[in-house]
Protein backbone atom coordinates (compact mmCIF):
# COMPACT_ATOMS: atom_id res chain seq x y z
CA UNK A 1 0.00 0.00 0.00
CA UNK A 2 1.01 3.41 -0.57
CA UNK A 3 0.06 6.79 1.34
CA UNK A 4 -1.43 9.71 -0.69
CA UNK A 5 -2.16 13.25 -0.83
CA UNK A 6 -4.96 14.84 1.08
CA UNK A 7 -8.01 15.23 -1.36
CA UNK A 8 -10.68 17.45 -1.78
CA UNK A 9 -14.79 16.73 0.25
CA UNK A 10 -15.93 13.21 -0.60
CA UNK A 11 -18.42 14.11 -2.91
CA UNK A 12 -19.47 10.59 -4.26
CA UNK A 13 -17.77 8.28 -6.79
CA UNK A 14 -18.85 8.99 -10.34
CA UNK A 15 -21.96 7.53 -11.60
CA UNK A 16 -20.22 5.48 -14.56
CA UNK A 17 -16.97 4.82 -12.74
CA UNK A 18 -18.11 0.99 -12.18
CA UNK A 19 -17.30 0.79 -16.64
CA UNK A 20 -13.53 1.14 -15.66
CA UNK A 21 -13.74 -2.15 -13.52
CA UNK A 22 -15.61 -3.97 -16.45
CA UNK A 23 -13.06 -2.44 -19.63
CA UNK A 24 -10.00 -3.80 -17.43
CA UNK A 25 -11.60 -6.90 -16.89
CA UNK A 26 -11.93 -7.69 -20.51
CA UNK A 27 -8.39 -5.67 -21.70
CA UNK A 28 -6.63 -6.60 -18.78
CA UNK A 29 -2.91 -5.31 -20.59
CA UNK A 30 -0.51 -2.73 -19.45
CA UNK A 31 -0.95 -0.47 -22.47
CA UNK A 32 -4.64 -0.05 -21.93
CA UNK A 33 -4.49 0.41 -18.20
CA UNK A 34 -1.94 3.51 -18.60
CA UNK A 35 -3.51 5.01 -21.47
CA UNK A 36 -6.62 5.09 -18.68
CA UNK A 37 -4.26 5.26 -15.31
CA UNK A 38 -5.91 9.38 -15.11
CA UNK A 39 -9.47 8.15 -15.54
CA UNK A 40 -8.49 5.07 -12.64
CA UNK A 41 -6.97 8.03 -10.61
CA UNK A 42 -10.15 10.16 -11.05
CA UNK A 43 -12.82 8.37 -10.79
CA UNK A 44 -11.32 5.91 -7.80
CA UNK A 45 -8.48 6.25 -5.95
CA UNK A 46 -8.83 10.30 -5.62
CA UNK A 47 -12.48 9.93 -3.99
CA UNK A 48 -11.67 6.91 -2.06
CA UNK A 49 -8.95 8.79 -0.22
CA UNK A 50 -11.00 11.83 0.07
CA UNK A 51 -13.82 9.39 1.66
CA UNK A 52 -11.19 7.16 4.16
CA UNK A 53 -9.97 10.75 5.41
CA UNK A 54 -12.76 12.56 6.06
CA UNK A 55 -14.68 9.28 7.93
CA UNK A 56 -10.75 8.79 9.50
CA UNK A 57 -11.24 12.60 10.76
CA UNK A 58 -14.35 11.47 12.38
CA UNK A 59 -13.38 8.13 13.79
CA UNK A 60 -10.32 9.37 15.41
CA UNK A 61 -11.80 10.24 18.88
CA UNK A 62 -12.74 6.63 19.26
CA UNK A 63 -9.33 5.50 19.06
CA UNK A 64 -7.40 8.23 21.73
CA UNK A 65 -4.78 7.60 22.99
CA UNK A 66 -4.08 5.02 19.40
CA UNK A 67 -3.82 7.50 16.81
CA UNK A 68 -5.20 6.74 13.34
CA UNK A 69 -2.94 6.20 10.38
CA UNK A 70 -2.97 7.93 7.56
CA UNK A 71 -5.89 6.07 4.60
CA UNK A 72 -4.08 3.95 2.50
CA UNK A 73 -4.84 2.93 -0.90
CA UNK A 74 -4.20 -0.48 -2.25
CA UNK A 75 -1.66 -1.15 -5.14
CA UNK A 76 -3.81 -1.97 -8.35
CA UNK A 77 -1.01 -4.26 -9.61
CA UNK A 78 -1.48 -7.78 -8.66
CA UNK A 79 1.52 -10.17 -6.80
CA UNK A 80 2.51 -12.51 -10.07
CA UNK A 81 4.95 -14.21 -8.12
CA UNK A 82 3.27 -17.49 -6.44
CA UNK A 83 -0.20 -17.03 -8.37
CA UNK A 84 -0.84 -19.15 -11.07
CA UNK A 85 -3.22 -15.75 -12.23
CA UNK A 86 -1.11 -14.01 -14.77
CA UNK A 87 -3.67 -11.24 -14.98
CA UNK A 88 -1.41 -7.89 -14.10
CA UNK A 89 -4.30 -5.54 -12.32
CA UNK A 90 -6.68 -6.52 -9.86
CA UNK A 91 -10.58 -5.75 -10.70
CA UNK A 92 -10.76 -4.11 -7.68
CA UNK A 93 -9.53 -0.70 -5.16
CA UNK A 94 -9.26 -1.00 -1.43
CA UNK A 95 -8.13 0.72 0.96
CA UNK A 96 -8.06 1.52 4.53
CA UNK A 97 -7.37 3.31 7.79
CA UNK A 98 -4.92 1.21 10.50
CA UNK A 99 -5.30 1.52 14.27
CA UNK A 100 -1.66 3.09 15.21
CA UNK A 101 1.71 2.67 13.22
CA UNK A 102 1.32 -0.42 11.27
CA UNK A 103 0.04 -0.74 7.85
CA UNK A 104 -3.93 -1.71 7.52
CA UNK A 105 -2.55 -5.32 6.44
CA UNK A 106 -0.58 -5.78 9.37
CA UNK A 107 -3.19 -4.78 12.10
CA UNK A 108 -6.10 -3.37 13.21
CA UNK A 109 -8.19 -0.75 11.28
CA UNK A 110 -10.71 1.60 11.93
CA UNK A 111 -12.26 1.15 8.42
CA UNK A 112 -11.44 -0.97 5.28
CA UNK A 113 -12.85 -0.97 2.24
CA UNK A 114 -13.12 -2.26 -1.39
CA UNK A 115 -15.45 -1.72 -4.80
CA UNK A 116 -14.98 -3.32 -8.01
CA UNK A 117 -16.54 -5.18 -10.74
CA UNK A 118 -17.87 -7.97 -8.66
CA UNK A 119 -18.28 -6.65 -5.21
CA UNK A 120 -18.39 -3.72 -2.89
CA UNK A 121 -17.55 -4.21 1.29
CA UNK A 122 -17.14 -1.96 3.94
CA UNK A 123 -15.77 -3.47 7.09
CA UNK A 124 -13.75 -2.99 10.27
CA UNK A 125 -11.51 -5.34 12.36
CA UNK A 126 -8.40 -7.16 11.60
CA UNK A 127 -8.42 -9.92 8.69
CA UNK A 128 -5.99 -12.32 9.84
CA UNK A 129 -3.80 -12.93 13.14
CA UNK A 130 -0.68 -14.12 12.51
CA UNK A 131 1.84 -16.29 15.21
CA UNK A 132 1.53 -15.11 18.46
CA UNK A 133 -1.20 -13.07 18.03
CA UNK A 134 -2.85 -16.19 16.95
CA UNK A 135 -2.21 -17.70 20.20
CA UNK A 136 -3.17 -14.82 22.25
CA UNK A 137 -6.09 -14.68 20.75
CA UNK A 138 -7.11 -18.21 21.27
CA UNK A 139 -5.93 -17.96 25.16
CA UNK A 140 -8.07 -14.95 25.71
CA UNK A 141 -11.04 -16.30 23.86
CA UNK A 142 -11.10 -19.54 25.49
CA UNK A 143 -10.59 -17.50 29.17
CA UNK A 144 -12.81 -15.48 30.74
CA UNK A 145 -12.07 -12.49 28.38
CA UNK A 146 -13.34 -13.96 25.64
CA UNK A 147 -16.95 -13.18 27.00
CA UNK A 148 -16.64 -9.59 26.34
CA UNK A 149 -15.86 -10.12 22.33
CA UNK A 150 -18.52 -12.71 22.49
CA UNK A 151 -20.92 -9.99 23.35
CA UNK A 152 -19.68 -7.52 21.04
CA UNK A 153 -20.16 -9.93 18.42
CA UNK A 154 -23.38 -11.15 19.20
CA UNK A 155 -24.76 -7.51 19.19
CA UNK A 156 -23.07 -6.76 15.69
CA UNK A 157 -24.87 -9.76 14.10
CA UNK A 158 -27.96 -8.63 15.68
CA UNK A 159 -27.48 -5.59 14.13
CA UNK A 160 -27.05 -6.98 10.43
CA UNK A 161 -23.41 -6.80 10.53
CA UNK A 162 -21.35 -10.18 9.43
CA UNK A 163 -18.26 -11.38 11.14
CA UNK A 164 -15.67 -13.46 9.84
CA UNK A 165 -12.49 -14.32 9.40
CA UNK A 166 -9.32 -14.69 6.40
CA UNK A 167 -9.48 -18.30 7.59
CA UNK A 168 -12.14 -20.18 9.64
CA UNK A 169 -11.25 -23.65 10.57
CA UNK A 170 -13.33 -26.68 10.65
CA UNK A 171 -12.28 -27.81 14.23
CA UNK A 172 -11.66 -25.76 17.07
CA UNK A 173 -7.52 -26.12 18.06
CA UNK A 174 -6.98 -29.48 20.03
CA UNK A 175 -6.42 -27.57 23.28
CA UNK A 176 -9.62 -26.57 23.22
CA UNK A 177 -12.92 -29.31 24.14
CA UNK A 178 -15.47 -29.27 20.91
CA UNK A 179 -18.38 -27.50 22.65
CA UNK A 180 -16.85 -25.03 24.18
CA UNK A 181 -18.87 -22.00 24.16
CA UNK A 182 -17.03 -19.70 21.61
CA UNK A 183 -16.13 -22.32 19.60
CA UNK A 184 -17.21 -20.44 17.02
CA UNK A 185 -15.08 -17.58 17.43
CA UNK A 186 -12.04 -19.96 18.83
CA UNK A 187 -11.90 -21.37 14.85
CA UNK A 188 -11.25 -17.68 13.15
CA UNK A 189 -7.86 -16.59 12.41
CA UNK A 190 -8.63 -13.20 12.40
CA UNK A 191 -12.10 -10.69 13.04
CA UNK A 192 -13.52 -8.45 11.24
CA UNK A 193 -17.13 -6.28 10.70
CA UNK A 194 -18.57 -6.60 7.68
CA UNK A 195 -20.84 -3.56 7.45
CA UNK A 196 -24.62 -4.44 6.50
CA UNK A 197 -24.69 -4.15 2.35
CA UNK A 198 -24.76 -0.69 0.91
CA UNK A 199 -27.56 1.05 -0.33
CA UNK A 200 -28.19 1.24 -4.07
CA UNK A 201 -26.51 4.20 -5.45
CA UNK A 202 -25.45 5.13 -2.25
CA UNK A 203 -21.64 5.73 -2.92
CA UNK A 204 -22.47 7.97 -5.81
CA UNK A 205 -23.59 10.41 -3.18
CA UNK A 206 -22.04 12.70 -0.52
CA UNK A 207 -24.32 11.03 1.53
CA UNK A 208 -22.43 7.60 1.62
CA UNK A 209 -19.81 8.93 4.23
CA UNK A 210 -21.96 9.90 6.75
CA UNK A 211 -23.38 5.61 6.64
CA UNK A 212 -19.89 4.55 6.61
CA UNK A 213 -19.11 6.81 9.43
CA UNK A 214 -22.48 5.39 11.11
CA UNK A 215 -21.34 1.90 10.87
CA UNK A 216 -18.04 2.09 11.62
CA UNK A 217 -19.02 3.93 14.91
CA UNK A 218 -21.58 0.78 15.45
CA UNK A 219 -18.56 -1.73 14.73
CA UNK A 220 -15.65 0.52 16.64
CA UNK A 221 -15.55 -1.87 19.94
CA UNK A 222 -14.78 -4.79 17.67
CA UNK A 223 -11.83 -3.14 16.55
CA UNK A 224 -11.06 -1.17 20.04
CA UNK A 225 -11.04 -4.65 21.73
CA UNK A 226 -8.53 -6.68 19.44
CA UNK A 227 -6.58 -3.23 20.18
CA UNK A 228 -6.81 -3.42 23.91
CA UNK A 229 -5.91 -7.08 23.94
CA UNK A 230 -4.14 -7.81 21.00
CA UNK A 231 -1.94 -4.68 20.45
Amino acid sequence: MSPKASAPAFAGFPRDAIQFWHELTAEMSREWFMANKERYETSWVRPMTALLEAAAAKLAPLYRPKKLGAPRIMRIQRDLRFSKDKSPYKTWIGGGVAIGTRKPNEGPVALYMHFGAEAEYVGCGQYVFMDQTLARWRRLVAGPKGAEIAKIVAALKKAGFTVGAYETMARVPREVEPDHPRADLLKMKGLVAGFPPIPRGLIHKPAFLDWVVKHAKTASPLSRWIVKHLG
